[in-house]
């Protein structure tokens, strides 16, 4: 069976029969290949008695500790922890097996060799971003880049593209999972594709004038970049009235972001753009699709691969698994992958809508899909806003609040300290570029009562900036994920970049100490 045969077959399939596959794939993948070649993972089986030829069923897995990204970390008794992760074939295990001996006899000794160093030598390296702790490296051998080119290919079918669209890939260029999966994406469909390296690498000048000799169809990347692109077209009277969709990934994707993103692809020629969603993270090597529907429907959700990996949702607070449908953080587990393998990676993700495993009411695949808003644990963060009470705040509320507002462009929150005192209460200080000519005292209002109805807290104070300085502030072309959220309190500032800042009224821009950004 072809691998576009085989693909086929696990989307005419019920739930049941899917989770039984992954069952007995997931037991051969164990067996055979993590618990031989994974350091970490064979200690863990050995010390909590696990068997992975035992594994009869999804409910089995439930047996294998979680990971999370603090098992990545070096240590002083672990200094090289991401090794430990990596597949290391043992070839006296490899000469004793049968299969290995067949293609030996009938291939001979150098193509199986070929053929090992295929599955398990790694040849290239994403990372983790690191902004909350150092990056992390996720190895590929060739075998997990052809698995990397055919997710990419099913997210450009699921995503409707066509091979003659011109695709602009502006996610940033660096050892960053979203760039590379584009790039492997584009030429596994053949897909004409240009990456420009978001704003670091041309500038957002850059960015427009290949917009304007490229005439794409797609334009993919942060959605925070791509406003910016976007919003200086229109402020420069460019016109693009050949592109049919905007692909986001990399952060959040909220309602208002992607109306505003429309609005601005209408302005320079484009009234009929599709805005679709991905959800990708290293850990997984691979990213998955909203497909395209009606500007008043619902997004389609994140359309899986069940034969490349497994989604749990489970409750982030007992580690129970949760029911499909049902609200709860995501844990995904690799059904092929080599070189870095993490297993039952509890990814911090919490999804609204569960995993649900209905036909799609869009294009009518069977595939499961992972619906509803996605969020951060993280974001979740107390801080204290007066000397008695503290409130908790959540962060992926704030950003819903702000995205959504209709006169609002850019924003950044910053969390600081009164007077810079340590000793002073928390201050919210919230910076805005207006959308529109309202006024700043209507807009003050407006926000004020948005907070107050959706959150527990209200900015202490709202600034207007000019769209130079909010991209300035929010690191546009100069980070890899643009600082919506800082936190300038004493003991939190980590490091030096340039800023342009109003503080009171007093504009201050050079060098300056970094806020630490929320990790997101």
């Amino acid at each position: 069976m072809s691998p576009t045969q085989l693909r086929t077959s696990w989307q005419q399939l019920t739930e049941k029969q899917i989770r039984a596959l992954q069952a007995e794939k997931l037991r051969g993948y164990l067996t055979r290949t993590v618990a031989p070649f994974s350091g970490y993972y064979r200690e863990l089986f050995q010390r909590h008695g696990i068997r992975p030829e035992r594994i009869r069923s999804l409910a089995d897995l439930e047996q294998i500790p979680f990971t999370s990204k603090a098992d990545l970390l070096n240590s002083p008794e672990h200094p090289q922890r991401a090794r430990e992760f990596v597949l290391i074939p043992d070839e006296h295990v490899l000469k004793r097996r049968a299969s290995t001996v067949m293609q030996a006899m009938l291939k001979g000794k150098n193509h199986v060799k070929r053929g090992f160093e295929h599955e398990f030598r790694p040849i290239f390296m994403t990372s983790t971003t690191g902004r909350s702790a150092d990056p992390i490296p996720f190895l590929f051998s060739r075998h997990d880049l052809d698995n990397l080119s055919s997710s990419g290919d099913r997210v450009m079918q699921i995503c409707g593209a066509q091979r003659e669209f011109r695709l602009v890939n502006m996610f940033p260029y660096a050892p960053h999972l979203a760039f590379w999966f584009t790039h492997y994406a584009a030429s596994a469909f053949g897909l004409f594709c240009v990456g420009t390296g978001g704003g670091k690498v041309m500038g957002t000048d850059g960015n427009l004038r290949l917009i304007q000799k490229i005439k794409p169809d797609v334009l993919i990347g942060m959605p925070t970049f791509l406003y910016h692109v976007l919003q200086e077209a229109v402020e420069n009277g460019i016109k693009c009235e050949s592109l049919k969709k905007l692909v986001l990934g990399g952060e959040k994707a909220a309602e208002g972001i992607r109306r505003k993103l429309r609005n601005l692809a209408a302005r320079i020629g484009s009234p009929d753009v599709e805005v679709m969603a991905t959800y990708g993270f290293t850990e997984a090597k691979m990213a998955w699709a909203e497909c395209p529907c009606g500007v008043d429907d619902q997004p389609s959700g994140y359309h899986l691969y069940p034969d490349l990996g497994i989604f749990e949702v489970i409750d982030p607070k007992t580690g129970e698994l949760q029911p499909s449908g049902a609200p709860g953080e995501l844990v995904f587990t690799p059904l092929e992958a080599r070189g870095t393998v993490v297993l039952r990676y509890r990814t911090g993700d919490y999804i609204e809508g569960g995993q649900v495993f209905e036909t799609c009411p869009h294009c009518k695949r069977t595939v499961p899909r992972l619906v509803g808003k996605i969020s951060r644990s993280s974001e979740v963060k107390t801080m204290q806003l007066d000397k008695i009470k503290g409130t908790l705040v959540d962060f992926n509320q704030l950003e819903h609040v702000l995205d959504d507002a209709a006169n609002v462009g850019s924003w950044q929150l910053e969390l600081r300290k009164r007077n810079d005192d340590p000793m002073e209460l928390d201050e919210l200080v919230l910076h805005v570029h207006k959308l529109t000519d309202v006024s700043d005292e209507k807009l003050r209002r407006e926000l004020n009562n948005r907070f107050r109805e959706r959150t527990e807290v209200q900015p202490n104070e709202i600034i207007f900036h000019d769209a130079d300085e909010i991209r300035d502030m929010l690191g546009v072309g100069t980070l890899l994920k643009e600082a919506k959220i800082i936190d300038n309190r004493p003991g939190k500032r980590n490091g030096n970049v340039p800023v342009v800042r109003q503080v009171n009224g007093r504009t201050v821009d050079g060098i300056a100490p970094a806020a630490k950004e929320v990790d997101l």
